[in-house]
């Protein structure tokens, strides 16, 4: 699971350019996310990544298309 946090943590710094303390609390976030995860009983550190980032993406808003700029039009 660490090992899946480093990297969501890597590629979510490359993402934003956030403050430590940001990026602090989006690591203790997708930590608590990831061991839900991992106490159900998935293991794979690439699907735990994939859940981590978009977590994190879902929190920040940036999957959100209208937030995004798209208007549908």
């Amino acid at each position: 699971m660490e090992a899946a946090i480093e990297r969501i943590m890597q590629t979510y710094d490359l993402l934003l350019n956030c403050s430590a303390a940001a990026s602090d609390e989006a690591r203790a976030k997708v930590t608590a996310y990831l061991t839900t995860l991992v106490e159900a009983g998935e293991t794979d550190p690439h699907r735990l990544t994939v859940y981590g980032l978009t977590y994190l993406r879902q929190l920040d808003g940036s999957n959100d298309p209208v937030k995004a700029g798209y208007t549908g039009l």
